[in-house]
């Protein structure tokens, strides 16, 4: 008993000591060069495996920190969080990316991979950055998105995605000028009259050529009539009928 007591013993130390690595996950790219490695990380993202393609561009990168492959790799990286929905992960990787190689011949894709991790098209981006109560959020990651794009555009006005990133900033800015209409709608309502005719201001100078524009003169025509600031009323009002007569007409004295 008491040579079985230490043979079990013995196996237990072995285990739990040197002998626990039996049980580690086999790994089926042990040995494996950059290019298989990047090979099957491209296959993986190509198949919207997107976790297996970020462990596998990671694995790359660590066991060959340097060379063209491990570049692309982390390029893709970015590429890779951003189609699983990491926003932040892809921002992380692609401002990582333009620090480690500014010169590459594709850091304009990281630059524009940043605004577009900031950017959600369509109803999404609506119910993100307005909600009910406008008043409430501040839609700071539109901005942020916004001042990603231009900076792609003024660094790289060339760049095959300076377009889309132009069309894109076009659609922030309307959407932006968007929001400060309901602030100031919102304002409105609860009788804070100052703070409305300052958001519509505040289109007028920021968001100038935005279809905002009339609802902003509407806005500064009402609320500083309710203030009886009646000269600033109606130089909002002249400039609502010169540009917008119909909208005025609603608004006739």
């Amino acid at each position: 008993m008491r040579v079985a007591g230490s043979l079990l013993a013995l196996m237990l130390f072995v285990l739990t000591g040197t002998g626990c690595s039996i049980f580690k996950e086999y790994d089926e790219t042990a040995g494996w060069d950059a290019g298989q490695l990047y090979n099957a990380a491209k296959e993986a993202l190509g198949n919207s495996d997107y976790e297996k393609a970020i462990k596998l561009y990671s694995k790359l990168e660590a066991r060959f920190p340097y060379g063209r492959y491990t570049q692309q790799a982390q390029l893709e990286t970015a590429y890779a969080h951003y189609k699983a929905g990491e926003s932040a992960a892809a921002i992380a990787a692609a401002d990582r990316f333009i620090k480690l190689h500014p010169r590459h011949p594709n850091v304009d894709y990281a630059y524009y991979m940043r605004g577009l991790a900031s950017f959600e098209p369509g109803k999404s981006f609506l119910e993100r950055f307005f909600p009910q109560d406008g008043a409430q959020r501040d839609p700071s990651t539109a901005r942020e998105a916004f001042r990603y794009f231009s900076e792609l555009v003024q660094r790289y006005p060339d760049s095959r995605y300076s377009q889309d990133a132009i069309q894109r900033m076009t659609y922030l800015r309307n959407s932006l000028a968007r929001y400060e209409i309901q602030v100031a709608d919102y304002y409105m309502r609860r009788g804070a009259h100052l703070a409305a005719a300052n958001r519509g201001k505040y289109v007028l100078e920021n968001y100038e050529r935005t279809p905002s524009v009339p609802d902003a003169l509407e806005v500064m025509v009402r609320a500083y009539r309710a203030m009886q600031m009646n000269d600033l009323a109606d130089a909002a009002y002249r400039v609502l009928e010169q540009n917008h007569p119909e909208r005025a007409a609603q608004l006739a004295p």
